[in-house]
């Protein structure tokens, strides 16, 4: 059936198997090479190959320790699942990605990061385990304590090193089903940077910015800045209205200038300064009000285009990418900027010191050579782009900017992965 990312770029006729159990999935393995894929919502091509192995099915909790925050899981279980059990108890995730809609297994795999990576890090800090089957059959436990060289390449490892069968997690105890939120309106990056920095210590933090109006040194932007609340719990429970965008919209009602209406208007409606107390699924997971938003952007869908560069000579180099961008007319409906904290071990791991974008562009057929040419700039200046949302990135800068591709692919060798556990993505970058 015909595949995609949920960029809805780019597509592939592929077969997907649905094993209920551990012996089914043995029995493709011998017989197919497959990347493993969850709810699909990697951005690009990294969860498509001819044959694709769902793990929708691994979706039971095993356990869950109230006392002390410690859950066992399948690993085709939902973030969105695990909340509606664990906050009853008071009970959080300690790192989520922007949408509750993906497998806690993909988040191991992407090693996820969240507003919180510049104090807490990622997702793979908070896993004391997981089970995995090899590609000779085997099923492993790995820690940081054993196995310990295939637990480092598979937090982050596109699930180029196995299946991912059970996870354990380690939750973090909250009291409060809210947030404290603080909006702080910025009128250049240099303000907005400065404000990141005043205000290190808070535990959550993003911002947007308005990149299709001005320059850099007039991009509008907002910080958002939350903590949690101390407060009345139960009010989580309240259901948010869902919709649903079923069918592609118009290419042509997205374009610069109704994304330059919509950016100002969002701009003026936030107050300066403004605090107030909003749910935990307000905070970080927005859009899942609003299914199926990937439609939006039409039938070609679209490049969510990520990266991180080091804080060094930052204003510069985020001017440099920001109007190369301008130059050539193309404009992101949505950016995002946040800060990251420390590289961990993980062979793979996207996140290292820096600051990170995130920016939306509506797929065109020059949209491909001039990504190429940035992500070559973004290489000199020290920094690597985001495997989950990449559909672009070359072999050659690939190997430049995640150094620890070769010991990746020695581990896989050891483990019987090579060959076996393969994506458009991996055959793309270089992965055997």
């Amino acid at each position: 059936m015909l595949t995609q990312g949920w960029g809805s770029y780019p597509k592939i006729n592929a077969q997907i198997h649905s094993p209920q159990n551990n012996d089914e999935i043995i029995k493709i393995l011998k017989s197919e090479n497959f990347i493993t894929r969850g709810m699909g919502k990697s951005y690009g091509d990294s969860s498509l190959a001819n044959n694709i192995l769902s793990t929708l099915k691994f979706n039971q909790i095993l356990s869950f320790d109230k006392k002390n925050g410690i859950l066992i899981c399948q690993s085709g279980v939902t973030l969105s699942k695990i909340l509606d059990l664990i906050l009853k108890d008071n009970w959080f995730l300690p790192v989520t990605p922007g949408t509750s809609y993906v497998t806690i297994g993909g988040c191991l795999a992407s090693d996820v990061h969240g507003k919180n990576h510049h104090i807490e890090g990622a997702i793979s800090e908070f896993i004391d385990s997981f089970t995995i089957l090899l590609g000779n059959g085997e099923i492993l436990e790995c820690s940081r304590k054993n196995n310990n060289d295939l637990f480092f390449a598979t937090c982050g490892g596109m699930g180029l090193t196995g299946i991912i069968l059970t996870l354990q997690i380690k939750l973090k105890k909250i009291t409060s089903g809210f947030i404290k939120n603080e909006n702080i309106k910025n009128r250049s990056i240099g303000e907005l940077i400065s404000q990141i920095e005043v205000n290190k210590n808070k535990p959550y933090s993003v911002a947007w910015i308005d990149t299709n109006r001005g320059t850099i040194d007039n991009f509008k932007s907002i910080l958002y800045l939350g903590e949690h609340n101390y407060n009345n719990f139960n009010s989580f429970k309240k259901k948010r209205r869902e919709f649903s965008i079923n069918n592609n919209f118009p290419s042509f009602l997205l374009n610069n200038y109704s994304m330059k209406i919509f950016n100002q208007l969002f701009y003026l409606k936030q107050k300066q300064n403004h605090k107030n107390v909003i749910s935990l699924k307000e905070y970080f997971y927005p859009l899942d009000v609003l299914s199926n938003w990937n439609n939006l952007y039409g039938k070609r869908g679209f490049i969510q285009y990520q990266f991180v560069i080091p804080k060094e000579n930052i204003i510069n180099n985020l001017k440099k990418i920001f109007d190369i961008f301008s130059k050539n007319y193309e404009y992101s409906f949505l950016t995002t900027l946040k800060s990251m904290g420390n590289q961990n071990k993980n062979h793979l791991s996207f996140p290292k010191e820096g600051y990170t974008v995130a920016q939306d562009f509506k797929f065109n057929n020059n949209l491909p050579k001039l990504i190429k040419y940035v992500d070559s700039m973004i290489a000199d200046f020290g920094g690597r782009i985001y495997l989950t949302k990449d559909a672009l990135l070359s072999e050659k800068i690939f190997k430049k900017t995640y150094q620890k591709w070769y010991e990746f692919e020695n581990i896989r060798s050891k483990y019987f992965a090579v060959g076996k556990f393969q994506s458009l993505q991996s055959k793309r970058i270089g992965l055997q």
